[in-house]
């Protein structure tokens, strides 16, 4: 079928939803929801079957659904309306949640039901929980809905009213500030980490740190056994403030300050630098208990013979110092005697390359641009010189731009079919790129292969990425699935009886790679365009990253994306209103 994403934002469930949807065999374009008028100009070009929306802030104009089939992706149950969804069931400590696929009238979330989808709640933030549960459901839905479309059409099937449909799902309102409020004298550790979680991503939970007004995200369990009054901020560590609950303790990783001249999203040491120096510094050791919470994370097999090493970025962006730790911790897992090191990022994103916030918030963008790059490359760099035993990089999340890369540094990638991938630089202002990728990914693709994928700009499934060979493979039913099954083929690796042939061969292709052309030269070419990039006469990169850090809407559709507005382009004749 033909089918029009309508948008606010071209987010992480749109991105997931076009690419499985594309490789389903569907045609597709997109469209931003900018005002009424230029969706229906975009309507009447394109033509579509179905327009699909997986993530509006406003209704879809009388206009549009009156005339064309409109499905909207719901984050909630069956009976649940508002645009608040995920943050009360969160908040509320819902058991179980889902998703819904309604046809969109004149009132929002009111709709006919087309399909549903239920999914046990994990002790999550909100951003988590609609990149993996939400996304999973929304996927088995909209693939459920449009399956119907033809059955709907011909009258042998019909949507079932909401009225009818029942449910324990009722309208609730947008959820405000004072909803979210938390009072540190009276909350214990389970509430104040269940108003945190439920506001992470957007909009965070407005409060006050060392007496400023600010937003809270990124939280997580603290110890305990923390001396101290509740609210007090008491450590630091990696970035994120230690502070005091009635019964415990909770993390605060990054803040929004109101009174910044630059109000974004920052690790909170970084945000209160000077009031965090003044606080007791508690580093986090690289092998630790599950329940203690830092960043970087290093853990080995009971047998020893495979080593895991995980590295949880918030939003998977990795700033230089990350990339500095990320980069010394390399070093110091590579003295264990393992055989197979796996990489697995974290647990919602491998990575997703340099850290536009804190090279926003810098006194030099372009200057932290540069360091932020230079550090990438030395990670990179560390994993693809690691040539006496095998690398895998296991993606748990997804990855974009140079994270993306950063992967293939390792000897195989492996992803479950969950995992989207963005592959390529161009769509921040059309950025070159580095992280060795010019010698990475050509040596998977082949030289022209590998300039095309750099050149698109669209996501890819996991699932695709393994066919065009880009990774190695991709299995398991989902994260959990994918996890278990993971640290079992690590371990196949580690025992299997051609291991040390591997790893010689491995070697003996990097020193030939070598010899044909030094590591060092590719790096040298990568960066020598990067630099145009940060310092030249050509704005494009700043721009991109301003308007992407300050949340800036667009005035209109990229052309990659909406190809109804590309030169030349015809709707096929045939197709259904």
């Amino acid at each position: 079928m033909r089918i029009l994403f309508l948008v606010h934002d071209f987010n992480s469930l749109g991105q997931r939803l076009h690419a499985e949807l594309a490789a389903d065999g569907h045609d597709l374009s997109v469209e931003f929801d900018i005002r009424d008028s230029v969706t229906e100009e975009a309507v009447a070009s394109f033509a579509p079957d179905v327009v699909l929306a997986p993530f509006l802030k406003r209704a879809i104009p009388a206009s549009i659904w009156t005339k064309r089939l409109c499905l909207v992706v719901h984050p909630g149950i069956v009976g649940d309306r508002g645009p608040s969804a995920l943050d009360w069931a969160v908040q509320q400590g819902e058991i179980e949640w889902g998703v819904t696929v309604l046809q969109a009238n004149g009132e929002i979330d009111a709709g006919d039901i087309w399909a549903s989808r239920r999914f046990p709640m994990r002790a999550a933030s909100k951003a988590s929980l609609y990149r993996r549960e939400v996304g999973d459901a929304a996927l088995a839905c909209v693939r459920e809905a449009l399956a119907r479309v033809d059955a709907w059409r011909h009258g042998c099937w019909r949507p079932i009213p909401l009225a009818v449909a029942g449910g324990r799902g009722r309208l609730r309102p947008l959820m405000r500030q004072v909803d979210r409020h938390i009072d540190w004298r009276l909350d214990d550790t389970a509430t104040v980490l269940a108003k945190l979680r439920a506001g992470d991503g957007f909009p965070g939970v407005a409060d006050r740190l060392f007496g400023e007004t600010c937003h809270l995200y990124d939280a997580h369990p603290g110890p305990p056994d923390i001396a101290g009054e509740p609210g007090a901020c008491v450590a630091r560590r990696e970035g994120a403030i230690l502070r005091r609950t009635v019964d415990g303790s909770v993390w605060i990783g990054h803040v929004r300050r109101k009174d910044s001249d630059v109000p974004i999203k920052r690790p909170a040491t970084e945000a209160f630098a000077a009031q965090a120096a003044l606080l007791p510094e508690r580093p986090a050791a690289l092998v630790r208990d599950h329940d203690d919470h830092g960043e970087l994370r290093y853990e080995e097999s009971a047998d020893g013979s495979v080593g895991f090493l995980s590295f949880a970025f918030y939003n998977g962006a990795m700033g230089s110092e990350q990339c500095h730790r990320l980069e010394a911790a390399i070093a110091q897992v590579a003295a264990r005697p393992t055989r197979v090191l796996v990489f697995t990022g974290g647990p919602d994103f491998w990575s997703n390359g340099i850290h536009l916030n804190r090279i926003e918030a810098a006194e030099s963008a372009a200057d932290e641009s540069w360091r932020n790059i230079v550090a990438m490359d030395d990670v990179c760099a560390a994993i693809i010189n690691l040539s006496d035993r095998l690398t895998v990089a296991a993606l748990r999340g997804s990855a974009a731009a140079g994270g993306c890369f950063l992967a293939l540094a390792a000897d195989q990638v492996w992803a479950h079919p969950g995992v989207v991938l963005n592959p390529h630089y161009r769509n921040m202002g059309n950025l070159y790129g580095s992280e060795y990728w010019t010698y990475l990914l050509p040596r998977r693709l082949g030289p022209d292969r590998a300039r095309q994928l750099a050149g698109g700009r669209l996501p890819l499934t996991a699932a695709g990425a393994a066919e065009i060979g880009l990774i190695d493979a991709c299995f398991g039913s989902g994260a959990d699935d994918f996890e278990d099954r993971m640290r079992a083929r690590a371990l196949g690796l580690a025992a299997a009886g051609d291991l040390a042939a591997c790893v010689q061969a491995k070697a003996a292709r990097r020193a030939a790679d070598e010899a044909a052309k030094p590591l060092a030269a590719y790096r040298d070419e990568e960066l020598a365009q990067m630099h145009r990039n940060f310092y030249g006469f050509d704005p494009s990169y700043h721009v991109a990253r301003y308007r992407f850090v300050h949340k800036i809407p667009p005035s209109w559709t990229p052309r990659h994306l909406a190809r109804h507005r590309q030169p030349g382009w015809r709707p096929v004749a045939g197709s259904a209103p």
